[in-house]
């Protein structure tokens, strides 16, 4: 589908958004309610998450053609990450031929300018400038993923058809701005769950790369539950020979070997995202239980589980096999995730005392430590005797306050407000709807620090979890977490007195054939005016 202007009657007015795009796609699903009736309003600009400043010109533009470059003014220790990021700012831009060309030119008409410079401390670890005028581009930052982030930025800027590099006679012109911008959070993230439905390598780099748009950080991979164990841990064979060899509903199941999570970790390292893996436990265990006898206390391997059920299964705390197992997992870990967290899980235990939770708690803290892995788990774990260097997840009503008490660091999940699992409304398929039903405005409204009672200080970030029970493919988890997604980024980098739900609603509106073009099954959600 070719959009050149497309218009959307709201009431009794009419809202433009001038857009250009080619290629095909599938045509979106229809709306189960009409569109939320409201007055439009005008919006200068489209890029998510709102930047700290941003200022546009008007009757001015730059014009990047076959005769523009891209130059790089970097310190050499840092100079082969900042290539790296003008080359993924080429490949956007232009196809491998044109590039190829390009590249033997002697005098450009146009330069795009990416300057990495660490003196300029005020721009922090994730900040940058980014200023567009008629003769060219300019980007400075203090780190490479400064650069990063506004290449993403100058993305959102440019017309729909930047995503299809291969396309002939497109025009790539954007307007003439200036944008300031530091991130408010430096964790922004969204975790998956491949444990209860396996998703394939390429699918979860797919996911990365939607992430990385929306200048996401954090990718959270549960790679362990009752259904499935999801990484090849070396030393414990029968973990994914047993374990990883089905998930819920009976299916095939998978997983990932450390070739493979290497590559992963590479794959988002490159897009300034840091993979974090979870092996949940002592609770939601039963594929490492079916797959060890001995980490059981009657010293019997279970059957494997299929269901979606919660609380049945423990490691047996008691026993040394089980900490020499969660030893050469943290071990292991290590080794593949540069990131250094390990995520314990920890959540609903419904088979310990109070004492034997919180005496398994601590020792999987003494063995991260250890392994010089920093512990994060979800905020069930907050009672035990933690470090203030452990970070706890909140998600639910918990214990959250003793941790911050204690000088922790907290990571926002509330189910009411970033479960991307749960259903928009009743007439969605997919989802669960224990924690509510989830409209894009509920996503976007809140602010972390009100819901969650953490203080500023104690607060890393926000993240939103995407539960399996109901995603058997990529398809499904894009529309379970696209707008969605979208919205918790704009409230993990924008401060709280640069977001309105009004304005993003509009801007949210015009990445619809943004995302179309990038082939995402995403939400058509009634709040928003889509083109």
């Amino acid at each position: 589908m070719t959009i050149a202007s497309s218009r959307r009657a709201i009431g009794a007015a009419v809202w433009v958004i001038s857009l250009t795009a080619c290629g095909t796609g599938s045509a979106p699903p229809k709306l189960a309610n009409p569109p939320v009736v409201s007055t439009p309003i005008t919006v200068q600009h489209a890029v998510i998450p709102a930047p700290s400043s941003i200022v546009m010109a008007t009757g001015q533009s730059f014009l990047i053609d076959s005769s523009t470059t891209i130059t790089v003014d970097a310190p050499g220790a840092q100079r082969v990450e900042a290539q790296h990021v003008a080359d993924q700012l080429a490949a956007l831009l232009w196809a491998p031929a044109e590039r190829a060309r390009r590249a033997a030119l002697a005098a450009p008409s146009g330069t795009m300018q990416l300057t990495l410079d660490p003196a300029h401390v005020e721009l922090a670890e994730e900040g940058y400038r980014l200023d567009v005028t008629s003769t060219g581009v300019r980007i400075l930052a203090a780190t490479p993923a400064g650069l990063f982030y506004a290449t993403q930025s100058l993305r959102q800027l440019l017309p729909v058809s930047v995503e299809y590099p291969a396309a002939a006679q497109r025009v790539l012109r954007v307007n003439a701005t200036t944008i300031r911008d530091l991130p408010r959070y430096e964790w922004r993230g969204a975790m998956l769950d491949v444990a209860r439905h396996f998703l394939p390598l390429r699918d979860v780099e797919h996911f990365v790369d939607l992430m990385a748009l929306y200048k996401l950080n954090r990718l959270h991979l549960h790679l362990a539950d009752d259904q499935g164990w999801r990484i090849e841990i070396v030393s414990r064979p029968n973990l994914t020979a047993v374990g990883g060899s089905t998930q819920v509903g009976g299916g095939a199941g998978g997983y990932y070997s450390q070739r493979e999570y290497r590559e992963l970790v590479a794959y988002a390292a490159a897009r300034f995202v840091t993979i974090i893996p979870e092996i949940d436990m002592p609770g939601h265990t039963n594929a490492a239980l079916a797959s060890y006898a001995a980490l059981n206390c009657d010293n019997t391997a279970r059957p494997l589980y299929t269901g979606t059920n919660v609380g049945f299964s423990s490691f047996c705390v008691e026993s040394d096999s089980t900490y020499a197992l969660v030893s050469d997992v943290v071990r292991e870990l290590k080794a593949l995730s540069p990131g250094g967290y390990f995520h314990m899980g920890g959540d609903e235990v419904k088979t310990l005392t109070p004492t034997q939770y919180r005496g398994f708690v601590d020792r999987v803290q003494g063995i991260a430590t250890a392994n010089n892995m920093r512990l994060i788990g979800w905020a069930d774990i907050a009672p035990a005797r933690l470090s203030p260097t452990t970070i706890v997840q909140h998600w639910s009503k918990d214990s959250l306050a003793l941790h911050v008490a204690r000088g922790g660091k907290v990571i926002a999940s509330p189910g009411s407000k970033t479960y991307l699992d749960m259903k928009y409304d009743n007439a969605t398929t997919l989802g669960l709807s224990w924690a509510g039903r989830i409209e894009v405005k509920d996503v976007y409204d809140w602010d972390p620090t009100l819901v969650t009672g953490a203080t500023p200080e104690s607060l890393l970030g926000v993240e939103a979890p995407l539960w399996s029970e109901t995603v058997t493919k990529i398809a499904d988890a894009e529309f379970l977490a696209f707008p969605r997604l979208a919205a918790i980024a704009e409230v993990g980098w924008s401060e709280r007195n640069a977001r309105a739900w009004e304005t993003f609603r509009f801007r949210l509106a015009a990445h619809g054939p943004r995302l179309q073009a990038l082939g995402v099954n995403f939400y058509r959600s009634p709040q928003i005016p889509w083109p």
